[in-house]
């Protein structure tokens, strides 16, 4: 019988070694080990770069941040004079200095405003207005003054030092659209605003944005070209807040910036950056900072895709990847006191993801409670065995005693 138990005990210690030896690899966790990480090897899914935050790091990353609507539409010219288009309509005043030219007769004397006002007309599909004793007079892409210049040129032989006034009657072209969360959509001419409106006035004249400046953003099309900003770009950093031209198209919505935070920070979850821009360590801190009893700060990491020219920069060998952007692993480390300067200076993205190692003592405390439960298993069942014995014997004693 002591042979049994001594069999069931060391295939229990047997057991309880072969377990503690995975213990490592088994522990409860809430994603991967700084070493793993470290390591570059991943089982499922995409391979990965990793690089250290340091100040040339620091530097190509800030030389790449989106430059918004300026670094778009690089034109920082005030817009040219509005110009007629097909559809305005047009309106012509002609004057002379005196009483018997073409437009002002003979018997109506010498008097102030020696005028005479065309009926209103449309530019037509070919570009042209039509003038009395002047003929077509061309329109589309003309300025006022254009028009003007020629109406006089074609009549100063007949008419009586001639003066002409030309004015746009309605404005059919030349327009600028604002629309989207704004509390009133409009679709204005140019020339409204003296041809001298920037992006924010043109937002204003829709009745301005509906939701909070951070949150909001702004799209804005010119020649079948986009570019889009934080409304609060455009505020904080007035190079933004372009000239619009005529035919721009804005469009104003709403998208809340958001990082996820796993790992050993105070919380785990989704944040809103409830800002236009904050940077690495705003982002540890919105996630409740580093527990100090268990985060490594020498392994803070930040999980972002980098476009293909941003990851050749940050030296790494863009031929290995087919994508447009590359699966990057930033690594600051924050037990060098340095390492929170460094992070200041970067800048999160929309849909980042922060992860916090545990420190390896955590790792090894946690190994230190498994092997205790497996040896505990393994006392009781060695206990079991001996008081199964005991049990036996007592029960053979008891059946071979006299008398019984």
């Amino acid at each position: 019988m002591h042979s049994i138990a001594r069999t069931f005990a060391f295939r229990v210690g047997f057991l309880a070694i072969a377990l503690a030896l995975g213990a490592c690899s088994t522990n409860p966790g809430s994603g991967p080990l700084t070493d793993d990480v470290l390591s570059k090897q991943t089982a499922n899914g995409p391979q990965y770069e990793l690089i250290p935050i340091n100040a040339t790091t620091v530097k190509i990353l800030h030389s790449h941040e989106p430059q918004g609507l300026v670094g778009a539409f690089t034109d920082k010219r005030p817009p040219a004079s509005i110009v007629f288009g097909i559809g305005d309509v047009v309106s012509v005043t002609i004057f002379e200095a005196a009483a018997g030219g073409l437009f002002i007769p003979a018997e109506a004397g010498v008097r102030p405003g020696n005028y005479v006002t065309i009926p209103d007309q449309t530019v037509d599909n070919d570009g042209f207005v039509t003038v009395p004793y002047a003929g077509q007079i061309k329109a589309d892409g003309k300025t006022a003054v254009d028009i003007q210049r020629a109406i006089v040129e074609k009549i100063a032989n007949r008419a009586i030092e001639p003066q002409a006034i030309v004015a746009m009657s309605s404005q059919r072209t030349q327009l600028i659209s604002v629309q989207g969360e704004v509390n009133a959509p409009a679709r204005y001419p140019a020339s409204a605003a003296g041809a001298k409106d920037k992006v924010l006035d043109a937002i204003t004249r829709a009745g301005g944005i509906k939701g909070q400046g951070f949150e909001t953003w702004v799209m804005l099309e010119r020649d079948g070209k986009r570019a889009t900003v934080p409304f609060e770009n455009m505020v904080m950093a007035p190079e933004n807040n372009i000239y619009v031209r005529p035919n721009d198209s804005i469009y104003v919505y709403r998208e809340q910036q958001k990082f996820m935070a796993f790992g050993a920070s105070g919380q785990s979850g989704e944040f809103n950056f409830d800002a236009w821009r904050i940077n690495l360590t705003e982002g540890v801190g919105k996630a409740g900072g580093l527990l100090d009893g268990q985060a490594d700060p020498a392994a803070v990491f930040l999980y972002r895709r980098e476009p293909r020219d941003v990851a050749a920069q940050l030296g790494i060998d863009v031929n290995k990847y087919t994508s447009d952007t590359i699966p990057v692993i930033f690594n600051v480390n924050m037990r060098d006191p340095g390492g929170f300067f460094l992070a200041t200076k970067v800048m999160m993205k929309n849909q980042d993801i922060i992860y916090v190692s545990n420190s390896r003592n955590v790792e090894v405390s946690k190994f230190l409670t498994f092997l205790q439960v497996i040896m505990a298993t393994g006392n009781d069942a060695i206990n079991l065995g001996n008081n199964a014995l005991i049990f036996r014997n007592n029960i053979k004693f008891n059946s071979s005693a006299p008398g019984q």
